[in-house]
């Protein structure tokens, strides 16, 4: 259903009825459907912050934690900074929007145990969210692959959130990684020999773009 809407939003957001207070009932719903079926249009929820923005009256807070978390589920991308800078100071103060930036601060940081330790605190925000630990798993293999050429097994089912061995094969596998034998042994996630590639650099000066130069040093 999210999809089949997409189309109907994206006609709607475009000109000045992008900022007609009618479109919040139908971006509110759509967002409901982004959460339930785990799919996502940024576009649409900056629009709908806009909206907040311009009729205040209409602004709920739940809806504002949604667009946030989904945000949360596209990181690394700055998708998140981009709907926090549309919320007001007194919707910051909120202390939903609160624990939700500090869930974001600790992702920003890679402080993964720490996040899923305290994950189960925050279930009245993640719950909504379809696949939403999935998601934050795919955060951390990506910063793993950026930052690590090994890594140990048990260290990597932590900071993917306490996984067991079989779980954490399925992710080795998404991801083109290799493991170790046994259970107690590492993931080779990068050959630093095979990323890093040598390039040559030519650079061509014409004669008459110097002959100025080497005159003047006469």
């Amino acid at each position: 259903m999210a999809e089949a809407m997409r189309a109907t939003v994206a006609s709607m957001l475009r000109g000045i009825e992008r900022y007609n207070p009618e479109n919040v009932s139908t971006l509110e719903r759509y967002l409901e459907l982004q959460a339930r079926e785990n799919t996502y249009d940024l576009e649409a929820n900056l629009a709908l912050l806009k909206l907040y923005q311009f009729n205040p009256t209409a602004y709920q807070n739940s809806v504002a934690c949604m667009i946030l978390m989904k945000a949360l589920t596209n990181l690394p991308h700055t998708d998140f900074v981009l709907c926090k800078c549309l919320l007001g100071q007194d919707q910051m103060e909120h202390e939903d929007i609160k624990r939700i930036m500090y869930l974001h601060d600790l992702l920003e940081m890679c402080q993964f145990r720490a996040f899923w330790a305290q994950k189960h605190e925050y279930a009245n925000l993640t719950t909504p969210i379809k696949d939403f630990s999935e998601s934050i798993r795919k955060y951390v293999c990506h910063v793993v692959s950026i930052t690590y050429q090994h890594i140990e097994k048990s260290t990597m089912c932590l900071l993917l959130g306490g996984i067991d061995v079989s779980a954490l094969s399925v992710w080795v596998q998404k991801y083109g990684w290799k493991e170790t034998e046994g259970d107690a042994g590492y993931i080779l996630v990068a050959n630093q020999e095979e990323t890093v590639k040598t390039k040559n650099i030519t650079e061509k000066i014409e004669f008459d773009s110097v002959a100025g130069i080497m005159a003047a040093c006469r």
